[in-house]
Order: structure tokens, then sequence, then C-alpha cells
């Protein structure tokens, strides 16, 4: 277990406790019956939780959240400001966890630093529960989150009950966390700001890897570093051969592919890829295994579903066992997500802000659409980074639409440098594609799609940001009755 991390009573105190990462976390610390407690600016259904489990929310970030754990003196001597008693030492302070997007300008990291509370990232909370279990952990630029959820729903649907810790909200488990009672644990593991490195689970995967985040890597050669790290303190190493980074920079002990020509462990033949889902024979080593139905579409679902196939077999679980789990796993929250239909128009949110991802899910959507369908994208890039490194790869994503909608680019906190906005990202994708059109804000995305969506369309809502706060507004406008006029 890591040393820094004390599961032994000591509390811990989130800073930005709502973000999807940090309230997993959360939310199985506090289900272990450990003290936790965190502030986040924007309180939501995730922090809510938390708080009817006992979790002691703070709405506002500020130094004062941490007199909660200053001892005070008192008739009967030195207290919290809380039920339980602590002693003098400073060893009972809070254990904080910060994640990457809070900085030490911020208030309360400060005040948590002037009372000697010692200060951590949170993914050292996650490498101690990786160390703590009979750990899976998912990592690759794409399909972490449907693969970890894929795995970790197998895995409950098997009866071997694990602790899951996910990077997106599943219907199955009604979050992005559930605490098991078995010694399995299934994480999804980011690569984003290098701390990949600090897991050493019993299985790792690897689903693919590329470049995408130019704000904590300068080339792809840095990316592969950290992979490699990774792979390095996995003790079993699962990786998708597909990807030619994979294959050539790494050497998993347990390969996958969806071309059977290129002699991986497990592949796929007979493939169906449907509108209602997906079908294919699976192999093993060059012995078919039987089929797999999954509800999810395309390829890149296919392939993860494959991993899933691998980490499962890896576990001694039957084809039969793995086969019907995968039968009925629904996907997790903002990836393909149906949100409703309005006048003849279908919604559809997903995460998609990669340009491979784009591409992968749009093909999904094109799949999807009956003939004649318009399927209409409306993306809201991610980061100005991002947006500036990719620009060409962007400006090709979006083949598979007919119709595409931008919005202005989401910072997610970084400074706009005046190097790249909206509109110029439009522009380059208007080069490859007749119908883009260029909307500000989100109310004027709002405006655009009551005004030119048809019955019919499949509306896909791209992007990592707040674009999909749109959805509801459209679905209601379209939804009101039409007013009867004189």
């Amino acid at each position: 277990m890591n040393s820094q991390i004390d599961f032994s009573g000591r509390p811990f105190h989130f800073i930005g406790i709502g973000g999807i990462g940090m309230s997993a976390l959360a939310y199985v610390l506090t289900k272990r019956q450990l003290p936790v407690s965190g502030s986040d600016l924007r309180p939501n259904q995730i922090t809510r939780k938390l708080e009817s489990l006992g979790a002691h929310i703070f709405s506002r970030q500020e130094a004062s959240n941490l007199e909660f754990f200053r001892p005070q003196e008192s008739a009967d001597g030195i207290v919290l400001n809380s039920p339980e008693k602590l002693p003098v030492d400073k060893s009972n302070l809070p254990q904080v966890i910060c994640s990457t997007a809070i900085n030490t300008s911020n208030l309360e990291y400060k005040a948590a630093i002037e009372l000697g509370c010692p200060i951590l990232h949170r993914s050292d909370v996650l490498a101690a529960l990786i160390a703590d279990y009979y750990s899976i952990a998912v990592a690759g630029t794409h399909g972490k989150t449907t693969t970890s959820s894929m795995i970790g729903y197998m895995l409950l649907q098997a009866g071997l009950d694990p602790t899951i810790l996910v990077g997106g909200e599943v219907n199955a488990w009604e979050g992005n966390a559930r605490l098991g009672e078995s010694k399995y644990l299934v994480a999804e593991a980011d690569e984003s700001d290098g701390s990949l490195v600090k897991h050493a689970p019993a299985i790792g995967i690897i689903t693919n890897i590329e470049l995408d985040h130019p704000d904590h890597y300068e080339t792809l050669d840095e990316v592969v570093e950290t992979f490699q790290k990774f792979a390095q303190g996995c003790q079993i190493l699962v990786g998708s051969i597909d990807c030619d980074t994979v294959r050539d920079r790494l050497n998993p002990n347990i390969s996958y592919s969806l071309h059977p020509d290129i002699g991986a462990d497990y592949t796929v033949t007979n493939i169906d890829y449907r509108a209602d889902g997906t079908t294919a024979l699976v192999w093993e080593k060059g012995k078919a295994l039987g089929v797999l139905n999954l509800q999810l579409l395309s390829r890149h679902n296919l392939s993860n579903a494959l991993a899933a196939v691998a980490v499962g077999r890896a576990l001694g679980l039957e084809f039969g066992e793995i086969a019907k789990g995968i039968a009925t796993f629904e996907g997790a929250r903002r990836r393909f997500e149906f949100r409703g239909e309005a006048a003849g128009i279908t919604f559809i949110d997903d995460y998609a802000h990669h340009p491979s991802e784009i591409r992968a899910t749009l093909a999904a959507a094109r799949l999807q659409a009956r003939p004649g369908q318009r399927v209409v994208a409306i993306f809201q890039p991610h980061r100005y980074s991002r947006t500036l490194t990719f620009l060409e790869e962007f400006s090709e994503s979006f083949t598979h639409a007919d119709l595409v909608v931008l919005t202005d680019i989401y910072s997610a906190g970084e400074p706009d440098l005046g190097q790249i906005n909206g509109e110029q990202l439009a522009a380059e994708i208007g080069k490859q594609h007749q119908q883009v059109i260029y909307q500000p804000t989100l109310s004027s995305v709002c405006e655009f799609l009551l005004s030119n969506l048809r019955s019919g369309d499949l509306a896909l809502f791209l992007g990592a940001g707040n674009l999909n706060q749109a959805i509801p507004e459209v679905i209601a406008t379209l939804r009101e009755p039409v007013q009867a006029t004189s």
C-alpha cells in the first residue's frame, strides 16, 4: 500500500470533491466508513449523494473550511468542530487531496499547508487503493471509461463483487464508483498529467496511445514513456496491437486485435455491425470461444469488449460468463448516451473531444442513422492547447456528419493566449465539409438548433465541456405545445 496514504481512520478532505475522478475516490472511502469531507464550487448530484452517505460538503473553496479540523478549546478538552474528538498532535489532521486542476494560489489549499496537513494528489489515493486490492487498471488515450465500466460490469455479473472506480456514471451501480466485498478492484487510470506511472496493478490494459494532452506532453514520445513506465508496474499487461504504438513500443503479455491475420491472442471474425449492436465470433489463440453480442455500436466498442474478454479469461472466467455479462452492458453515461426524442429528433450525448474519438463516434452515429436521416454534429472544442495542436486532424474528423455546428472553445481553466478560437476551427473544418455553422455561445447554439433541426435528425452533442447542458433546453422547447394564434 502507498505509505503516504492512511486508511486506518485519519480523515480525508478533497478540494474539488465534485469532479468525476475525485468523487469516485471519495465515494469508496466514505463507503469504507472513513471520515470524508470536501469542497466544490458547484454542488451537483454527485456531491449530494456523497453528503447523503455522511461526507461533509462545503459549497465554497475557502480557507475557513479547514477550521473544521482545527482543534478548539471547550469545556471537556480539545475537540473538533464535529462530534469526533481530536488529539492535539498533527498526525490526525486530514489528508488533503487535490487534483491537477487545483493550483497553489487556491485559498483552501494554502490554508491546508498552513495548518500542516499532508497534501496529496488524487492519483496517490488511487494508487494506494490499487495496491490494496487485486486490481485491474484500464489505461489508454481513448476507451478507458467504456472498457473499465464493461470489465467492472462483467465481473459484477459473474458474481465477483468488485470495487469499481471509473470516469463516467453507469446506471448499473448508479454512479461512477461502487464498493465491493471481494479482493477485486477495477479502475480507470488517467495519463493526462503523468500520474499514470504511480499505478502498479495486477492487470493493466492499454487500449491505444495517442497525443491527447498537449498541455502536459510536447511529443508522442513523452506520452509513450509514461505508458512504458506504467507497463513496467503491471504484473500482466493486456494491449491492443491494432494500435501501432502499442504494438511497436510496448510488449503486452496478452494481445488483442480486430484483425485475425496479425497474430493477437484474442481476435474476432464474422463481425456484424448493426444499428442495434454488434455481433462477432471470438477466438483465443486460434480456438473459437463463441459468439459475443454487445449493445454498443461500431468498431471501437468491439475492441473495448475484446479487452474485457481478455481480462475475464485471465481471471479464469468461462467465456459463457463473460459473454453473458457483456451482452447486457448498456454503456456509461455521456458515451453515445440517448438523451431523449422531441419533434421526431433523436438527441445523443457523447464525451468525444479528440479527433479520433469524434471520427469513431460519428461513424457509430452514421451506422445507427436510418436511410435519409441527417447526422447533425454539435461540437464544443475542449482546451485551447488541444484545439491548436490538432487543428488539421479536427478539420478531417467530421466526414460522417451531414451538418456540423460549432461553438467556442471550452477552456477547462486554460488561459486564452489568442492563438485559436472556435470560429477559426469552424473555418478549418469548412475547408473539408460543406455544411459548417459557427455559433459562439450555448444560447446561440440552442437558437440555431431550434430553427434548423428537423424531424428525423440524429443530433449528436460532442465534447468534454458543458455543451450537453443545452440538450434539456432544446428538448423542452421542442416539446412545448404550439400556441394557437387568433
